[in-house]
């Protein structure tokens, strides 16, 4: 969820907007409409005023008739048809009133005005597009069409709703192609981060995404430079060391003191250890990829670690099941566990070690005294707490190096005068 966050609140944005504009242009629609059909409902007050004038001058249904005509009005004379339609027609508006006429009378008193008030009731009607106007009077009912008015047409809104639509939604999909190069720069940066040097940032876009595209692609190149530089160095340095070496120890062989050559062999055969140490910093430090790695079973493993100490396996107590299957760079997991084999036979007083799986961990249990520091100071190189023992205190600096590589982390408890170093 979190990984598509951006695509998640543009679509949501997306979303929420057409809906908003949806709705103010219902809205927009309901009242518009209404205000139509009050607007038109206003030319009942014409047909009322044409039958009241008509029943004061007492003129004949052709003169009604003819006044209707002129406000493009016609009366429907057919009772069945006028049903028919009263039916079948949708009510856009009702509304009933009064009215009142007034007639002068002649009484005993003289001349009066008598007001008569009636109870009027005007309905406008929409029938297959056509406006209608029903008035009901205590004298009758009329049904009069109307030529004049057109019922309300909601095409306008429709289109003007239809392009605001379609402009929300092409600039929202405008926005998130400009997106698309933004997730494409996400997975290569996973695949950098993974080891994949050789993966390519380049490219010809010239926005914001672009320009941090290729300002990437620069870091890369600099970043792939300096590896290759570096392990271009560690390996002719090696290498340039491991011939003076070679000939210092074919030299010492030559010396007449055997007291001399035994201390020149000693310290050619440190040196030589450390260049091969430095060589596995540099070949773990060096892993682009997991391409070396294999299914192995944990105790081929372990038996190939215990035959690189060269030690009796006597000195190694294995609880392994031989189903148990990991998978590993062969090469550097036997290291690892060469140098925790290797750390138990140097700090255990009883020269052994016991290798086990607890809670799904592989675990190196061995007697002796508890660390002095905390593991993070062993883990750095060149740290060690016996400076006379024979080592150059890269042992678990390598192992926790080895392990990183693999995904995992060196872990240390102490229970009861027992050393246990954990791979978790």
């Amino acid at each position: 969820m979190k990984k598509h966050a951006v695509l998640i609140t543009v679509l949501v944005s997306l979303v929420i907007t057409l809906f908003s504009v949806s709705a103010i242009f219902l809205e927009f629609y309901k009242l518009n409409k209404q205000q139509y059909i009050d607007h038109m409902f206003t030319k009942y007050s014409v047909i009322i005023q044409i039958y009241k004038e008509n029943q004061q001058r007492k003129s004949s249904e052709l003169m009604t008739e003819a006044n209707l005509a002129v406000y493009k009005l016609f009366v429907i004379k057919e009772k069945d048809d006028a049903q028919k339609i009263v039916k079948d027609s949708d009510v856009l508006k009702r509304e009933g009133f009064k009215s009142v006429n007034s007639t002068i009378m002649l009484g005993a008193q003289g001349l009066y005005k008598q007001n008569t008030v009636s109870q009027l009731n005007a309905t406008m009607l929409e029938h297959t597009r056509t406006i209608y106007f029903y008035i009901q009077t205590p004298s009758g009912a009329v049904l009069i069409k109307d030529e004049e008015l057109k019922p309300y047409s909601y095409l306008n809104i429709m289109y003007t709703y239809s392009t605001i639509f379609t402009i929300i939604t092409l600039s929202f999909i405008l926005i998130l192609q400009k997106l698309r190069p933004l997730i494409r720069l996400r997975k290569k940066i996973a695949l950098f981060g993974a080891g994949n040097m050789k993966v390519s940032f380049k490219t010809k876009n010239c926005d914001e995404i672009g320009l941090v595209s290729n300002e990437i692609e620069s870091a890369r190149e600099k970043i792939e430079s300096l590896l290759e530089s570096r392990t271009l160095f560690l390996r002719n340095i090696m290498h340039e060391l491991k011939t003076p070496i070679a000939k210092g120890t074919i030299a010492t062989q030559m010396l007449d003191s055997q007291k001399q050559r035994d201390r020149f062999t000693s310290i050619f055969s440190r040196l030589e250890s450390l260049v091969t140490e430095f060589a596995m910093i540099e070949e773990v430090t060096s892993i682009d990829s997991k391409s070396e790695f294999m299914e192995c079973r944990l105790l081929d493993v372990i038996d190939g670690a215990i035959d690189m100490a060269m030690i009796e396996s006597d000195n190694v107590g294995v609880d392994i099941s031989g189903d148990v299957k990991i998978n590993v760079n062969y090469r550097l997991y036997t290291t690892a566990i060469k140098n925790m084999i290797d750390n138990a036979m140097k700090y255990s007083p009883d020269g052994h070690i016991n290798i086990l799986i607890i809670n799904n961990e592989l675990c190196f249990e061995s007697n002796g005294e508890k660390l002095a520091h905390p593991l993070q100071y062993y883990i750095e190189p060149f740290t060690k707490d016996n400076p006379s023992k024979n080592s150059f205190g890269l042992g678990l600096y390598l192992v926790d190096s080895i392990l990183k590589a693999h995904n995992q982390v060196l872990a240390y408890e102490y229970d009861k005068g027992v050393n246990r170093f954990i791979f978790a």
